[in-house]
């Protein structure tokens, strides 16, 4: 999504500059200032970015501003992410609802069977808002083709889908068009192309020519730069076959003349076993194909398209596919909102939109799982008696909610009075909507956390995250697992390497550590990892600065430094630097155990004395000037016998230099108070502030 964005971007800078329309993207890595948001016409963000803003009561003025919410491919309604779709869209009709402000909601989509109830769902009026395209509308035809194996044997069966996939392919290229191989798996993406080229060893000469180094393969495991290459090269016709899973069907622009799915079943972890390809992805994929803006050679107007079935999928596939490929099959878009219903209904109260149970049975009014239980009540356990008994579902919309209204009590995200059916938001269930945090994750640092923890203690909660639940052991890294966890890891791995939390542990170590790795999977796997770690980090500190413990808050933020700055706390603080300071230098640094204080009251010549290096001292004293201090100095005086009155100045002492501090500098601080009472008994109260610090401050 990050990927589509981008490319979204990039199009609409460009076509609508001639208006001024300034266009920018909000994502993940990408990040906008208050300036860079007022001067802007159009966001490009992904679901889960716009959640997070509109999950802060203190960016409601942007989501305000907005008067257009186009939703592309909302048939990811259907996908894990479908729940973020459904939150936002209930959001926005509440914010329009109690505001009287109107925002437009426009969804798009190429494959979704069931737009009626979309329709329903996203409150359009069927008979001015929705447009309906089947096949008469695309300018290129399309041509289909479905081939049932009926062999039982596997590796016979492997065989003759290899065989036809070849076949296939080579067709194609003969005819100058490039070809998309769509496999299940991340690994098979190299099996495959591996395959294709041992048997073309054995075939004609002139195929080898068209082969030889014009296989690709492209996976959402690989590092984004190397799928951006996979995706150019592709593009600009230099490789020729593109092995790759459903992932690019999704997210990425790249159309071929010919489109192969190699085998109709996927490894669904979750599930624990193999599962039917969803039609909707069928259907994704083949949209790679016979796209009029790329593809215009004719071939008589046919662009093959191909599904290896096994015997028992083709009377299914031919009864969804036999007609047009945008005609409606009989499936339905399913909604998993009810997995993730404690953690939206938590975002709510945490805004502040929803504060008792009638005003969270309102709200899951609005949803697509609302909409979906009313057609199909038995898929969600509701009988027909029931239905009969009930029919606008209140009471079943009444069960949920308090059902996740005791959850969210017990595991403390907010307090739920039974009896009014008021909630009530906690900070914990703040900080959790905040950061992103899921309802299981609170659950186990509620287990797990601690007023005081050891530094691998705290890894080892980290790696316990419901976050990382899709991290898979592999036998394949076993080896490679325990030679990290012996020489690259300073700290223990709770559990050893042979399980995934010791996996994820020795991860985050190699992460903080900037180790690297050999195994392919295992570099997937950690960038993975390394993409929600810092968040996680963050709530953590601030889960600790709640409950007012003042040493594991210090540890913690420590930590949130580790992972920004790649740099573990017992290390020199230098080490950010390390790119204009040598790791020679910086080791005797750390040999010697002097730190940033001593160093900054030492001339250039006794650093360099120290070091055994003199050039090294101007160096070293020069970049201590830019590591970010402050001075503080307070005075309390009394105003009450119960009152003190504290007057802190703080006062930056370093060279700001843009390079590494950027446009501003955050800070806490930190104030622990003993108050000690003439019987001996002690009260320690905890407090914290921030503050912020640009290069214009005085």
């Amino acid at each position: 999504m990050k990927a589509l964005a981008a490319e979204v971007t990039s199009t609409f800078s460009h076509r609508l500059a001639p208006l001024n329309i300034v266009v920018r993207e909000l994502t993940g890595d990408m990040q906008l200032t208050k300036n860079e948001l007022e001067e802007t016409q159009m966001i490009v963000t992904t679901p889960e970015k716009w959640d997070v803003i509109t999950r802060k009561s203190s960016d409601m003025s942007l989501s305000m501003l907005v008067k257009l919410l186009i939703i592309d491919e909302v048939h990811l309604l259907n996908d894990d992410r479908g729940p973020v779709i459904e939150a936002l869209v209930a959001r926005t009709l509440r914010q329009v609802e109690s505001t009287q402000s109107m925002i437009r909601i426009v969804g798009l989509s190429a494959t979704l069977p069931n737009y009626l109830e979309v329709a329903q769902f996203l409150r359009v009026n069927p008979d001015t808002g929705l447009f309906f395209f089947d096949s008469s509308y695309r300018p290129v035809p399309l041509a289909q083709q479905y081939i049932g194996i009926s062999e039982r044997n596997f590796l016979a069966r492997l065989e003759l889908l290899n065989e036809i996939c070849y076949n296939k392919v080579v067709d194609s290229l003969r005819q100058g068009h490039q070809a998309m191989v769509f496999v299940h798996a991340r690994k098979d993406t190299g099996k495959t192309a591996e395959k294709l080229k041992e048997v073309i060893k054995s075939r004609n000469k002139e195929v080898v020519q068209l082969f030889e180094h014009g296989i690709g393969i492209h996976h959402a495991g690989m590092l984004r730069a190397d799928r951006g290459l996979t995706e150019r090269l592709f593009s600009e016709g230099i490789l020729k076959v593109l092995v790759c899973t459903a992932t690019l069907a999704w997210g990425v622009n790249l159309p071929a003349h010919t489109v192969v799915i190699k085998g109709t079943q996927i490894y669904d972890a979750k599930a624990g076993g193999w599962r039917d390809l969803g039609m909707l992805d069928v259907m994704q994929i083949f949209g790679r194909a016979g796209r009029p803006q790329f593809d215009r050679s004719g071939e008589a107007g046919r662009f093959p398209r191909l599904l290896h079935l096994t015997g028992s999928h083709v009377a299914k596939s031919e009864a969804l596919f036999g007609f047009t490929f945008f005609t409606v099959g009989p499936t339905f878009s399913p909604t998993k909102f009810i997995n993730s219903l404690k953690d939206n209904l938590n975002a709510e109260v945490a805004l502040g939109t929803v504060t008792n149970i009638k005003e969270a049975c309102a709200w899951l009014g609005y949803t697509y799982l609302f909409i979906r239980m009313k057609k199909n009540p038995l898929a969600y356990g509701i009988g027909w008696d029931e239905v009969i008994a009930d029919p606008s579902l209140g009471l079943k919309q009444r069960s949920l909610v308090i059902d996740a209204a005791r959850a969210l009590d017990k595991a403390k995200m907010m307090r739920f009075d039974e009896k009014s059916g008021n909630f009530y938001c906690t900070e914990l269930g703040r900080i959790a909507s905040h950061f992103y945090i899921q309802y299981s994750s609170v659950e186990t640092y509620n287990d797990m956390l601690r007023r005081h923890m050891s530094d691998s203690e705290i890894i080892d909660m980290v790696a316990h995250s419901s976050e990382f639940e899709n991290i898979v052991l592999r036998e394949e890294e076993q080896n490679e697992l325990e030679m990290l966890a012996r020489t690259s890891c300073p700290l223990e791995i709770k559990g050893g390497p042979s399980n995934k939390h010791g996996k994820v542990s020795i991860l985050i170590q190699l992460y903080i550590s900037r180790g690297s790795i050999d195994t392919f999977s295992l570099v997937s796997d950690a960038a993975y990892i390394s993409a929600s770690l810092a968040r996680i980090m963050r709530a953590l500190f601030e889960q600790c600065l709640r409950k007012g413990w003042s040493e594991m808050s210090s540890l913690m933020l420590e930590y949130c430094k580790a992972v920004d700055r790649q740099i573990w706390p017992h290390q020199h603080p230098l080490r950010q630097f390390d790119r204009d300071i040598s790791a020679e230098i910086l080791r005797k640094l750390e040999e010697r155990g002097v730190d940033l204080d001593r160093l900054q009251e030492m001339s250039e010549k006794d650093i360099g004395a120290l070091i055994r290096y003199v050039p090294g001292g101007k160096v070293i004293k020069q970049y201590v000037g830019y590591f970010p201090k402050v001075l503080l100095s307070a005075t309390v005086s009394p105003i009450t016998r119960t009152v003190l009155k504290v007057d802190l100045t703080i006062t930056p002492d370093f060279v700001w230099k843009d390079r590494f501090h950027g446009t501003a500098q955050r800070w806490w601080i930190l104030v622990e108070m003993l108050l000690f009472f003439r019987r001996g008994s002690k009260i320690a109260s905890y407090y914290s502030c921030k503050a912020e610090f640009s290069k214009w401050s005085t």
